[in-house]
């Protein structure tokens, strides 16, 4: 008589438990080393870049909710308009002047509406993000956060942060220039060099040039004015 075997126990979604937090300052403010453009030009890209990066995010395995927080109540509402995978939260900016103080204000209320969930600070200029690099690097943040480490993702150009996760208790953010340098000394973990699409923010025309080649979101498309590359 063969003898019934129990079912494999599936191995548990390490990345389940993150919320991604998006800081966005009002569009009017952003993106001011995109010289040669008008004051509305650059408004519009930065509010489509922010858009395109919380869509992505939101559609990402493994991502429970992303908390954008920004004091631009018309950017707000764009935000909670999203056709997204899952639920987009706002909150106010409540140390705008001050983006580290704000992802630390952000980190704790996720820890206030959700618990079990890794706070992940995440640049709101990715306009080519990819939800399947997203998610690869979330899990690898996560396993970092899982032995009480934090992680974060170098920018393209080799000295800035897009990414950043950590414990509740030890979330401490850098960001800032030669924020990439700032996190590895404070003992975070180097993740995602292979997630382009994670790494490559936009701050300046070049740095657009070459997103709107690789491939951008649906906003940053119709922002641009350009022939761009739709993301696959």
């Amino acid at each position: 008589m063969c003898t019934p075997t129990s079912p494999p126990v599936p191995a548990p979604d390490t990345t389940a438990r993150c919320v991604v937090v998006v800081p966005v300052k009002p569009p009017a403010l952003g993106k001011s080393r995109l010289v040669g453009l008008s004051d509305e030009q650059r408004r519009e890209l930065a509010e489509a870049f922010a858009l395109d990066t919380v869509q992505a995010a939101s559609r990402t395995r493994g991502v429970a909710a992303v908390l954008v927080v920004t004091d631009d109540f018309r950017l707000a509402a764009a935000m909670r308009d999203l056709d997204t995978g899952v639920g987009v939260e706002v909150m106010p900016d409540g140390a705008s002047e001050d983006l580290n103080a704000t992802l630390v204000q952000a980190a704790a209320e996720v820890v206030r509406r959700w618990p079990d969930a890794v706070p992940v600070a995440l640049c709101a200029d990715l306009p080519g993000l990819r939800s399947d690099e997203l998610a690869d690097v979330l899990a690898d943040s996560v396993a970092e956060v899982s032995a009480g480490r934090a992680a974060f993702v170098r920018d393209r150009a080799g000295v800035g942060t897009t990414l950043y996760a950590a414990p509740h208790d030890r979330f401490a953010p850098g960001f800032g220039p030669g924020s990439a340098q700032r996190h590895h000394g404070a003992g975070a973990v180097e993740v995602g060099a292979a997630a382009t699409s994670v790494r490559t923010d936009v701050d300046d025309l070049a740095d657009l040039g070459a997103v709107l080649v690789a491939g951008v979101g649906p906003h940053t498309s119709r922002a641009s004015g350009r022939r761009a590359t739709p993301l696959g």
